[in-house]
């Protein structure tokens, strides 16, 4: 059963939240995030990302940043571009991206879910930024970011969508990446909440690490105040219906060969089939699944992955299979959440820009991706397997800043 429960939200009054709104914390690093935040006092960046306001030899993982974090979201929290909604509410969130849109129900869920199987995860998490993520909500005592969540399709919950984005939005921004970001305040929350009662499981699509680090402040914190405690024990989301979504692929680079390039190519081309593509690849990458594009020494190549020779559906992902034939026999990549030799780049990016960051020496080689399907996750998910790290890529992102849920009442 899916516990849908209001909460009263930090957010920016209507005229500034295009100056506060901003891009999630893991779709940038320190250096973009400087950069975007530069001139915008009030962006969010400067809660989520509070190293940008610190000298560029302070550790992200230093004491500092947290209390720096902490600071700046108190300092918001008191400014007068936000408001704290005086009674728990349920929004309506809705993303536009071209001739994309998906509009989802935005509320808090249960710790309690999550742990039991309530909530399904299809991927495993890094420790690193578990641990990140855990001391940025201790430091803040708040859910700074709401995680992204999905559901099989239901009638009933759409036509009460429908019926509450008829009336006008509280919010109405289009960020610089070109989304549309509309926001309602729902008029009548318990007809959703009832409809959300039957719905099971609600299934992660964008933020496990975020649930994973409410879940561990969960435990931690023993609150005695009882509408304290019950905050602590619930976290924001957003909640679409899966068919709405939109995945991208997650593309891999490795920063070390175990040879030269040709010895490289050569090796997979014994296990695998390999076609040189030339200088340019596709817009978009790969157009089929089991298709790989190699970047490599200036030059493209395809690679056709062979069938899993090991058990589950999830070992027949792209990324799975990739691991299996190539990261892990000839590469040695086997921990690809604490293996620093690979690092993963969002399918927001395309694969000119993954050739870039070969090209200048960023990474020895690229792996652009075909996107895992909807159906594949849930597939993953029902069966209560992981997928690799960095499996899905979710687009468009939700903006971070625009509904925020402290733990604290007053």
């Amino acid at each position: 059963m899916a516990i849908l429960r209001p909460f009263r939200a930090l957010r920016p009054l209507p005229s500034h939240a295009a100056a506060v709104a901003s891009v999630p914390y893991d779709v940038i690093d320190v250096a973009e995030a400087r950069v975007l935040a530069q001139g915008k006092p009030h962006s969010f960046l400067r809660v989520i990302r509070p190293e940008l306001d610190l000298p560029p030899h302070v550790d992200e993982y230093d004491e500092a940043v947290y209390l720096h974090g902490a600071k700046n979201l108190q300092q918001y929290s008191e400014s007068a571009v936000s408001v704290r909604d005086e009674a728990p509410q349920l929004y309506l969130y809705q993303l536009k991206l071209d001739d994309h849109t998906q509009t989802g129900v935005f509320g808090c869920v249960s710790v309690e879910e999550y742990k039991t199987g309530g909530i399904l995860r299809h991927e495993k998490t890094r420790p690193a930024k578990e641990a990140d993520r855990t001391r940025h909500m201790l430091a803040q005592r708040a859910h700074a970011e709401p995680v992204m969540l999905c559901f099989r399709d239901d009638a009933q919950v759409a036509a009460l969508i429908e019926k509450e984005t008829q009336a006008d939005p509280l919010y109405d921004l289009t960020t610089a990446n070109g989304v549309q970001h509309r926001i309602w305040r729902v008029a009548a929350p318990h007809p959703l909440m009832a409809a959300f009662g039957p719905i099971a499981p609600l299934y992660i699509a964008d933020g496990h690490h975020r649930c994973k680090a409410a879940s561990r402040v969960a435990d931690a914190l023993d609150e005695p105040n009882a509408e304290v405690a019950a905050n602590v024990q619930h976290f924001p989301a957003a909640i679409f219906p899966i068919g709405d979504l939109q995945i991208l692929p997650y593309h891999r680079l490795v920063t070390t060969l175990p040879g030269t390039p040709a010895e490289f190519l050569a090796a997979c081309d014994e296990v695998l089939t390999v076609e040189v593509l030339g200088e340019e690849a596709t817009p978009t990458g790969p157009s089929a699944p089991g298709e790989v594009h190699l970047y490599l020494d200036g030059q493209w190549h395809a690679l056709t992955l062979p069938a899993t020779q090991r058990d589950t559906v999830a070992d027949t992902l792209d990324v799975a299979r990739l691991s299996e034939h190539v990261l892990e026999p000839l590469l040695g990549i086997e921990d690809l959440r604490r293996d620093d030799r690979i690092t993963f780049v969002g399918g927001s990016h395309a694969p000119t820009e993954l050739a870039h960051r070969v090209d200048r020496g960023a990474a020895r080689a690229a792996f652009a991706m075909y996107p895992t399907s909807v159906d594949e996750l849930l597939a993953v998910s029902d069966a209560g397997l992981l997928m690799p790290p960095k499996s899905t890529w979710f687009e468009p992102k939700l903006s971070s800043g625009l509904l925020v849920h402290l733990f604290d009442e007053a």
